[in-house]
């Protein structure tokens, strides 16, 4: 299995060397994140041999030109001993878990962390070249569980080992024991996709009286929209405002990757070139002021694709003034793991911030919470 050992400092250098020494490596699942970990594979020089899917899912497909086999049909081929399994896509359902960790009893498993947004990648050498700042935004963090999935975080991000991603996992009920949903009487959604963060909201935050809600996605903003004005004609105190842009930190327009699903964000150098569009953007700070001019806000949610650190910059008025409790996606690019919880600090050093991290894989998920 993975040593963390200096001359093997990280997954990349150990399938290079494993794969040199005769293993055979091979990827489970097929599509967009088996093209990112073929690519990353291929600039390593590591050979990938096949490809798999669950054997109940196999109908035919091809990836590059080969047949998709089925786990039985790979262990046959390869021997369940020889191989070093490469999972390549994402789910949080506990059935799809229990199969990859079917998968995992049988042979090596690794999960690689690759990014959502931006090129870089989690290596031995990205870390050490970010040691200060790693070091810097774990000393924030207020309880030592926080400090405990951050450090769980980086070794899985080397390693790829699922256990240490396991390990460090927790329900969504998490959230809301940190976050004082029941005092929040108004709320910002950034990356509100078609309301259901804000249904979830709702659920939690009775109180609940304003809410704003920004989606660029032309496809799920009309479904958010729908909600937003079936909430507000419904008999309740709430007024629910859907905004069609995305939240960065000035009004303008911005290329989009318009896929119509939670992927849905800015271009950047790992995606398809397809589906762009020109979208407008916009500081959350000029939005809330324009539509609620003497409010303050008690919640924001920042879920944006990649976009986070300029939303969070949008919104400095707001943090300054109402400090807001935030949640904010810290998965998209390897360098939001501590670049983010500095960046809220330096904006708001009374913020106590906790980090949490969703059931799942690969390392997604993962959100710092912001209470004052």
């Amino acid at each position: 299995m993975f040593d963390p050992s200096p001359s093997i400092p990280d997954l990349w250098h150990y399938l290079k060397a494993a794969a040199d020494a005769g293993k055979t490596v091979v990827m489970y699942g097929m599509g967009n994140g088996a093209d990112k970990v073929l690519d990353v594979c291929t600039s390593y020089g590591i050979p990938v041999s096949d490809c798999f899917a669950s054997d109940g899912f196999v109908r035919g497909h091809l990836f590059h030109g080969k047949r998709v086999l089925t786990f039985s049909e790979t262990c046959e081929k390869y021997g369940a001993d020889n191989l070093i399994v490469l999972l390549s896509f994402g789910s949080s359902r506990p059935e799809v878990l229990d199969t990859i960790r079917a998968v995992a009893s049988r042979c090596e498993l690794y999960i690689p962390d690759l990014p959502v947004s931006g090129p870089d990648l989690f290596t031995a050498g990205f870390a050490a070249a970010n040691r200060d700042r790693i070091d810097a935004a774990r000393a924030l963090f207020a309880d030592d569980a926080s400090r405990a999935v951050f450090d769980g975080l980086i070794r899985a991000k080397l390693s790829g080992r699922m256990d240490e991603l396991e390990a460090i996992a927790c329900d969504r009920a998490e959230t809301w024991r940190i976050l004082p949903a029941g005092t929040f009487r108004s709320a910002m959604d950034l990356g509100a996709y078609t309301g259901d963060s804000l249904r979830e909201l709702l659920a939690y935050a009775p109180a609940l009286t304003t809410a704003l809600c920004m989606e660029p996605d032309a496809r799920s903003f009309r479904k958010l929209d729908a909600y937003c004005q079936a909430l507000t004609g419904a008999d309740t105190p709430l007024r629910a405002v859907a905004v069609n842009k995305g939240a960065w930190s000035e009004n303008t327009v911005l290329t989009f990757h318009g896929s119509g699903n939670r992927n849905a964000s800015l271009v950047n150098g790992m995606q398809s070139k397809q589906k762009l569009t020109e979208t407008p953007v916009a500081a959350p700070d000029s939005e809330w002021t324009s539509a609620f001019p003497d409010m303050p806000v008690d919640f924001i949610k920042y879920d944006v694709e990649g976009a986070e650190r300029e939303a969070l910059l949008g919104s400095r008025t707001l943090i300054v003034r109402d400090s807001p409790a935030l949640l904010v996606s810290v998965y998209h690019a390897p360098a939001d793991l501590w670049e983010l919880p500095l960046l809220v600090h330096e904006m708001n050093p009374a913020y106590r911030l906790y980090l949490r991290r969703m059931r799942g894989v690969p390392a997604w998920d993962i959100e710092l919470y912001a209470v004052k």
